[in-house]
């Protein structure tokens, strides 16, 4: 498989760095001077700052696309248009709206386009899944989950902070994996409220949401997205019936990724507690990579995919909607 990658930055790199035995033919920033840098660590991939010549290229199969949110749909329709394969970092798009163009391209042509929720193959996340799946938690209840950083001086003056280039703010960001990660085990949402201040930062975006979603079944996912944690934090806990799970950590600054089974017993005294430690290296990269390539070698839609993109989004524009009336 031939790759261009558009966008070198942190991402676009990490993407690079994951793709296993498959060969990048182009890379792509606006700042050429990034392309070269990444091209020549590659070796043999060619550098530009013209993203349309390399999407069409004869010699690319497939687009990652690691660009700011208000580029990602612009450059995937293009590249679908071309005949090729995508995968479009989360959020995937600026609205469902915006992403719908997307979906409907992706339908005409045949392709498979796929959004980045690498935090879905997350070791922890697919022991988690695994337990979720043998039944052994009983009908899950409620989901809770926290993630945050606290951003870096110049914070307010980057893209993020500008709505038309980013959407929004931390809850497209951050938030975005809270929501995907909770629909992945209790299912879409019909209900969402909460609050999303700006509370420290000097923007236009809120820096700060706090958000209650509620399926049709009454489940509820009760999640807290945060640019002032100070200090960087994720954890995500999901409760059944018969048991809980905790994964705390991603691993780097976020602190080492564990899991936690907190089996109940029949006579409900202290449960029974499995503990899984994951100190490696994050490979959830290359797991995601890996699941794209096989959608595409088996001609399926992936797991992590823009329907799953638009839903988080339709999460983001109802609680946008509730907060402008």
């Amino acid at each position: 498989m031939n790759l261009a990658i558009i966008g070198c930055g942190l991402i676009g790199k990490k993407r690079a760095s994951n793709i296993g035995e498959h060969c990048i033919t182009w890379v792509v920033d606006i700042q050429k001077e990034k392309a070269e840098s990444l091209a020549g660590e590659l070796g043999s991939a060619k550098a530009s700052a013209d993203w349309v010549q390399a999407v069409t290229a004869d010699d690319v199969d497939a687009v990652i696309i690691a660009t700011t949110h208000d580029q990602l749909v612009k450059i995937g329709l293009k590249a679908v248009e071309a005949g090729k394969h995508i995968l479009v970092e989360k959020p995937g798009a600026r609205s469902a709206k915006e992403i719908q163009r997307l979906i409907d391209e992706v339908k005409r042509r045949g392709v498979v386009a796929k959004v980045g929720f690498n935090h879905r193959y997350h070791p922890a996340f697919l022991k988690a899944r695994e337990i979720f799946e043998s039944g052994d938690l009983g009908p899950l209840m409620f989901i809770r989950a926290r993630y945050g950083h606290g951003g870096r001086l110049g914070y307010e003056k980057e893209w993020r902070a500008d709505p038309e280039i980013s959407g929004g703010g931390e809850f497209i960001d951050q938030g975005m994996h809270l929501v995907d990660l909770s629909r992945w085990f209790l299912g879409d949402f019909d209900e969402v409220s909460g609050y999303t201040p700006t509370y420290f930062w000097d923007m236009e975006v809120e820096d700060n949401c706090f958000l209650s979603l509620k399926t049709s079944g009454g489940q509820i996912a009760w999640l807290h997205a945060s640019w002032t944690e100070w200090k960087n934090l994720f954890c995500f806990e999901i409760y059944g019936k018969y048991g809980k799970l905790k994964i705390d950590g991603l691993g780097g600054s976020y602190g080492v990724e564990t899991l936690a089974y907190y089996k109940m017993l029949p006579d409900m005294k202290p449960p029974v507690t499995s503990n899984w430690e994951y100190s490696g290296p994050d490979e959830s990269w290359a797991l995601e990579f890996e699941e794209f390539i096989g959608a595409i070698k088996e001609n399926r839609s992936p797991a992590g995919n823009l329907e799953d993109a638009k839903a988080a989004l339709e999460v983001i524009g109802k609680l946008s909607s509730e907060v402008e009336n």
